[in-house]
């Protein structure tokens, strides 16, 4: 079977965006942190930054050189993604 090699995918309907933003709301609070934004502002921003990615999907699968690009599926591009963005705004904060 061939590997799927999408380069987007369809934007989270409600229910996800909903777990995504409890989720991110419970880690927040387990941490300790305070943003000064409503839980609505947060929720908005979570759907907003997912369009984002669906609108640039496109771009950032141009920035994996080959042969990388069609050797790897949407699913090892995106686990490669959030480590550089660990480590980009997490791991070195």
């Amino acid at each position: 079977m061939a590997k799927k090699r999408l380069i987007s995918m369809a934007n989270l309907t409600n229910e996800q965006y909903t777990n995504l933003w409890a989720e991110l709301m419970r880690g927040l609070s387990r941490d300790g942190e305070s943003i000064g934004i409503d839980k609505h502002a947060l929720k908005d921003a979570v759907i907003a930054l997912d369009s984002y990615i669906d609108a640039t999907a496109a771009e950032i699968n141009q920035a994996i050189p080959q042969p990388a690009r069609n050797a790897l599926t949407i699913q090892q591009k995106a686990r490669m993604l959030m480590l550089i963005m660990k480590y980009r705004y997490t791991e070195n904060a």
